[in-house]
């Protein structure tokens, strides 16, 4: 199964994300298929980009997002 899902990437104590795209048996931060975005929960405020586009293709063909994801994209207005 396809997953939209947060890989973590920053430091210690100073998270940042990427949203990808990617199959289930990966592991979090481990190989993807294509990276549609950015999140920063540290600014002030939280920072999100994603490539609109193509997250609604990821989803038209199938893609499930994680729970926080698809919460982002609600809040942003892709769902």
């Amino acid at each position: 199964m396809v997953k939209i899902r947060l890989r973590r990437m920053g430091a210690k104590k100073n998270p940042f994300y990427r949203i990808v795209v990617a199959d289930s048996r990966y592991p979090r931060d481990g190989r993807f298929i294509e990276e549609i975005g950015t999140y920063n929960p540290l600014a002030e405020p939280v920072e999100v980009k994603v490539n609109e586009d193509a997250a609604k293709k990821w989803i038209a063909q199938g893609a499930q997002p994680t729970d926080k994801v698809k919460a982002l994209f609600k809040k942003n207005g892709i769902i």
